[in-house]
């Protein structure tokens, strides 16, 4: 009868370093693959996103258009009707999936996202009270929903942050708040005429209608270094999953990097806003469904950013063409968001019993 001297040990995760400069990051092979999957899905989606509509055209006409080709309103129809439209529902989709990522990571908490805190009801009331007090102008409704969106995370932050940033508190907060927010946003879509009204209800559940370049490109432009900023915080953010104490050790302030998170994220979810609306239940279901999908312990902003580019424009498309009626996005992300749900309520109770 032998004795082992040492436990088995199993190999981890596969990793590969990547060379970024000076910097050598190592990432999962899965991460990677993952990553390389839902790139190309995308590419496909962004292809049938420009080919389908009441001109239709082939997915090898709209490569061919994208590379130079085609006549005029073929060009017409694909780079200028159909592009905007279909680079707003990428773009919005990964900004608000890299939102409720940071959400996510500081809270420790699956459900925290712009949603359910109230960032997305506090800009929906900001565009109403710009239609009522001030007009209904593009430059107007966009202002409105940044100062409400920006607004109400400084009050949910006010009324949460005593005694130190809790995710629990943050999350309780953020409904109370949210609830309040939807009585008011009813109360104020009652009071005003009907015509926008109407309008101003297919803006809060999310839209994509009417988007131009010009609005897409002030946005990204206003958001891309606050993206960067994301990912330059990541390895920071990854200290603090070790315990606040073992995260100040190395050399990470947790206070400091919650609060910058917590910043960029709020940043984030309102240039999305001013582009599409407050679209909802992306930026909840991205990040877990980036990690399911990555078999991860934690979040990773790059993949939760494809996954929720991917998941707002395949939303988009259904919205568009896969029913009788052409929807808002946010019709069918909140359906999505709804199966999403009860998906998460079944597993987390198999995985209790």
């Amino acid at each position: 009868m032998t004795a082992t001297l040492f436990p088995t040990l199993h190999a981890g995760p596969r990793r590969v370093l990547l060379r970024l400069g000076p910097l050598q990051v190592p990432v999962r092979v899965r991460s990677i693959v993952v990553s390389l999957a839902m790139t190309a899905a995308g590419v496909v989606l962004l292809i049938l996103s420009l080919g389908l509509g009441s001109f239709p055209l082939t997915p090898a006409e709209v490569v061919h258009i994208l590379l130079g080709g085609g006549d005029g309103i073929d060009r017409t129809v694909v780079l200028e009707w159909r592009l905007p439209r279909a680079l707003a529902a990428l773009a919005v989709g990964a900004l608000l999936a890299v939102a409720g990522a940071l959400f996510q990571t500081v809270t420790r908490n699956p459900l925290a996202s712009p949603d359910i805190l109230g960032l997305s009801n506090g800009a929906f009331t900001g565009m109403l009270l710009s239609l009522l007090l001030v007009s209904s102008s593009l430059a107007a409704r966009t202002t409105g929903a940044l100062i409400g969106g920006l607004a109400v995370a400084l009050v949910i932050w006010l009324l949460s942050a005593r005694g130190g940033i809790q995710g629990f508190r943050l999350i309780v907060v953020g409904i109370g708040v949210s609830a309040m927010l939807a009585s008011l946003n009813t109360w104020m879509l009652l009071q005003i005429e009907l015509e926008t009204a109407m309008f101003a209800s297919a803006w809060g559940a999310g839209s994509l209608n009417g988007v131009t370049a010009e609005t897409l490109g002030v946005a990204l432009a206003a958001a891309a270094p606050v993206a960067a900023a994301a990912f330059l915080l990541s390895p920071r953010l990854r200290q603090l999953e070790l315990g606040d104490d073992l995260a100040a050790s190395t050399g990470a302030r947790p206070g400091v990097v919650r609060t910058a998170a917590l910043l960029i994220g709020v940043v984030l979810v309102a240039a999305a806003t001013t582009v599409a609306g407050p679209v909802a239940f992306v930026a909840l279901a991205a990040p877990q469904i980036s990690r399911l999908l990555a078999r991860a312990p934690s979040l990773s902003l790059g993949l939760s950013a494809l996954v929720g580019a991917i998941l707002l424009l395949a939303s988009d498309l259904v919205a568009q063409h896969g029913l009788a009626v052409p929807l808002p996005v946010g019709v069918v992300t909140v359906s999505v968001g709804g199966a999403y749900l009860v998906l998460m309520i079944i597993l987390e109770i198999r995985r209790r019993a």
